[in-house]
């Protein structure tokens, strides 16, 4: 029976420093993975990483990038490479979303969102997958949504970029599945992060929210911590290409 025990193995979390992918990388931290987690400022990546250090005991450092520029996404890889040595599991998790009638999306704005949303995950994984490869190992977890399956107004490009995310992902698991790398996809619903926030504070649309939720209410980022462990560890090394939702229920109508 292999275990959740990550010690010695190495986590790359692009937009590690806040939400879902801060709370990823103190779950996997705790279980004795070094971590490294990124963010636009670098002074914030590696604010992070200190406090990651002094909180776990664990290895942490903090790696400025842009994750839709090529260039940087690789020197960002081999920095990790460098302070680790190795790359086991990649954590596609930056994202961004802006909320408008598609009548008044900006072209550029569309751009950014799919941008960050999918191209960024596929520079990512074109940067990483090659150590990957030369190890014979390797876990990649995208974040993607329930809205890559299901669809909100006035979310045309988030909608968009998670649903081609979700289909990535199942590329990525057969091109790679003989060489011991698994990639799957994990689809949140509500969760209580601070890109919702604007939700949340809005009283007609957090309602008609928590309307949609059986469980009635929004998920806590600690929810996803064990789904993460299980998809970065060993326990799933049978499980590649899947698209896992776990959203309180909305999306079983």
């Amino acid at each position: 029976m292999t275990s959740f025990n990550l010690e010695g193995k190495s986590v790359l979390i692009t937009g590690g420093v806040q939400g879902l992918g801060l709370e990823f990388a103190r779950a996997l931290s705790r279980e004795g993975a070094h971590v490294a987690v990124t963010s636009r400022d670098e002074l914030k990546a590696k604010a992070v990483a200190d406090s990651l250090r002094e909180e776990t005991g664990g290895r942490a450092i903090g790696v400025a990038v842009d994750v839709t520029d090529s260039a940087g996404v690789k020197r960002m890889a081999d920095e990790v490479m460098q302070s680790f040595g190795r790359i086991d599991i990649l954590i596609n998790n930056a994202g961004i979303n802006v909320r408008k009638p598609i009548l008044e999306y900006d072209e550029d704005i569309w751009d950014m969102v799919q941008s960050t949303n999918l191209k960024a995950p596929f520079l990512c994984a074109k940067a990483v997958v090659p150590y990957m490869i030369k190890q014979r190992f390797g876990r990649i977890i995208n974040m993607a949504s329930m809205l890559g399956t299901v669809a909100l107004p006035e979310r045309s490009a988030y909608c968009s970029s998670k649903g081609g995310l979700i289909q990535l992902t199942k590329v990525m698991a057969l091109e790679w599945a003989d060489h011991n790398i698994t990639a799957n996809a994990v689809c949140p619903g509500p969760f209580a992060t601070e890109m919702n926030q604007v939700v949340i504070a809005n009283p007609e649309a957090n309602q008609h929210f928590l309307n949609h939720l059986p469980v009635k209410r929004w998920g806590e980022p600690t929810e996803l911590a064990g789904l993460i462990l299980y998809l970065a560890s060993d326990m799933s090394s049978f499980m590649t290409g899947s698209a896992i939702v776990i959203d309180g229920g909305w999306t079983i109508e």
